[in-house]
């Protein structure tokens, strides 16, 4: 139950809801009570009158009798129907304030979950997958609202009914009392049992069914490459398989959910049964009466779905603590991308890295290593190397994804650290090597970046230009209203890169990052979108990152990584006359472009 306090703050919150719910617990049970006195009153009237009825037997009198009893039956009658709407009203009300008030909580929950997400670095998203965090703020959210609202109001009710009539009834006769409610507790365990198993085999089920979910999902997503390599047989047998253990394990569930209500029924019909014979016993011996065992047999139905709830409601109450716990953890982890002075000052562009060092908190080897240059406002600095030198990450500590762990970062002479972040990213913009698109139009993915949601049309249609989209979009017969698929799945890998291109120019940011963001265009179209944004990196400081010298020579600096360390610096001319490794490969480049260039000739 400890994992279950970090809730407490959302009772609190609606405790007006909560203390509400409470009182209308009360008043409804209450209500349900009446009615079974009401009945032992209109049977022991029955049982005592009709003696008196017939010794009237042939009198005048007799008529008379009939009608006054009559009426006070129908009385009688009367109250317990209107006792059952009371009922009926207040348990609407108590649905309506603790039920509701766990929606609240729930929509609440979420809604601080996935801010928490929001604030996590990067690093957080390297170390757990996207299924995980997405089960954590739906089924786990879920589970615990079961607790606040279902399992809150049953347990209420529960403790309520449970005074109001387990007391009254041994206040009348304790033997009996005791001996009508001896199955119970045996159903309370038997069902929280039986519950433990449904449990088990739902949350089995849920597994199933997430791994059928997420290979059809893999298998749509992914259906090109199955049709090029004629998988579609292979694809349906594995979806059969997938679906044969989903219905399996359902079929067991059913067969444990079958045990449910007769279980249930059984019992309620021992403690029924129990009631009536020593009832009968006690009437016998003139300690209660025939009313009594009437009202008793009502209050052991009364009783039964409480009871019945307290297994369900102990079930519920441990996996809401567990889903918490796993929420909590999550929730627990703080980020270290904090700014040290929420700084808000105009970002022109001046980017300084000092002897910087830098290594992923779940790698082993430094992803780089003393790293010193400098990039002054409107100018541009290509880096190249190998896979996994180092280039993105310099990107990522540009943009703050990370911090360094030794060394400085200056923007405009300012440690990066002091900058407020949401301000300090706003004045740059980034083109990731893995475009992301939304199922959106291609206006709407190109316009993402605008905070303040208002859309410039203008901007959209020069950005489309300088990114080289334009002549694309003549193919498309909605052009920038045209809605491209899941992550872009419509268009090509050239076509999502110069939507992302777009998406960044757009915003007219200070400090613009290409992190191979032409890898998927030919050279031609790669020369042709680089003139194009020649003008535009004019005024803006520029951080190009590519394997491919051309794109690299169009920089007003070069540096070259091998291995996290700057191995070479210079431009292009003064890096060719070096006769290095960046002229290695150029010289590599070239030869590979002629010999494409003759075998198409």
């Amino acid at each position: 139950m400890k994992a279950l306090y970090s809730v407490n703050k959302y009772f609190i919150k609606y405790k007006y809801h909560f203390v509400s719910g409470l009182f209308f617990v009360i008043i409804s049970n209450l209500f349900a009570i009446i009615p079974a006195q009401l009945v032992r009153h209109s049977i022991n009237y029955v049982t005592e009158a009709f003696p008196l009825f017939s010794t009237f037997e042939g009198a005048k009198s007799q008529e008379i009798f009939y009608m006054y009893a009559a009426q006070i039956a129908l009385l009688f009658g009367l109250f317990m129907v209107v006792m059952a709407l009371l009922r009926g009203f207040f348990l609407f009300l108590m649905r309506q304030t603790i039920i509701v008030m766990s929606r609240h909580i729930e929509y609440d929950q979420k809604n601080e979950i996935y801010q928490h997400y929001q604030s996590l670095p990067l690093s957080f998203y390297r170390k757990n997958n996207t299924g995980d965090l997405m089960a954590r703020i739906s089924e786990d959210v879920s589970r615990v609202r079961m607790y606040t609202g279902p399992a809150i109001m049953y347990g209420i009710n529960l403790v309520v009914l449970s005074v109001l009539v387990i007391g009254y009834m041994i206040s009348v006769n304790p033997k009996l009392t005791l001996l009508s409610l001896l199955p119970l507790p045996i159903l309370s365990v038997s069902i929280y049992y039986v519950n433990n198993i449904i449990n088990k085999r739902s949350e089995q089920i849920q597994r199933s069914l997430s791994r059928l979910s997420t290979f059809t999902q893999e298998a749509f997503s992914g259906i090109r490459v199955i049709k090029a390599f004629a998988r579609e047989a292979d694809s349906t047998a594995q979806f059969t398989k997938e679906s044969n253990e989903y219905r399996e394990k359902s079929l067991k569930l059913s067969f444990v959910n079958a045990l449910f209500f007769p279980l249930m029924t059984g019992l309620i019909g021992i403690s029924t049964i129990l009631t009536i014979y020593f009832g009968g016993l006690e009437v016998g011996a003139g300690t209660v009466t025939t009313g009594n065992i009437a009202e008793f047999v009502i209050y052991i139905n009364m009783l039964t779905w409480p009871v019945t709830s307290l297994g369900w409601v102990t079930s519920i109450t441990q996996r809401s603590a567990a889903s918490q716990q796993r929420i909590n953890e999550f929730l627990e982890q703080k980020t270290d991308i904090i700014s040290s002075e929420n700084r808000v000052t105009p970002v022109n562009g001046h980017i300084q890295f000092r002897h910087v060092n830098f290594t992923y908190s779940d790698g082993t080897q430094p992803a780089l290593q003393d790293i010193t240059f400098e990039v002054k406002p409107g100018e541009s600095l290509a880096i190249m190397g190998s896979t996994g030198s180092g280039k993105t990450t310099i990107a990522n500590l540009v943009a703050r994804m990370y911090d360094a762990n030794s060394g400085e970062i200056l923007v405009d002479g300012h440690d990066i650290k002091s900058y407020e972040i949401a301000y300090y990213r706003k004045q740059m913009a980034t083109v990731p090597q893995d475009v992301f698109l939304f199922s959106d139009t291609i206006r709407n993915n190109i316009a993402f970046g605008f905070h303040t949601g208002a859309t410039d049309e203008q901007a959209v249609l020069q950005a489309v230009e300088d990114a080289g989209l334009a002549e694309n979009l003549s193919y498309f017969p909605e052009g920038l209203d045209t809605k491209i698929g899941e992550r872009g799945i419509t268009l090509s890998g050239g076509q999502k890169q110069r939507v992302s291109i777009a998406r960044a120019l757009v915003l007219n940011p200070k400090i613009l990052l290409l992190d191979d963001s032409l890898s998927a265009v030919d050279t031609k179209t790669e020369n042709s979108i680089l003139q194009s944004l020649k003008r535009v990196m004019d005024s803006k400081t520029t951080i190009i990152i590519s394997h491919r010298v051309s794109s690299a020579k169009l920089a007003d600096k070069i540096i070259v990584l091998d291995h996290g360390r700057i191995i070479e610096t210079g431009t292009h001319e003064s890096l060719i006359a070096a006769n290095g490794a960046y002229k290695e490969l150029y010289e590599k480049q070239l030869a590979a472009e002629v010999s494409d260039s003759e075998q198409f000739a």
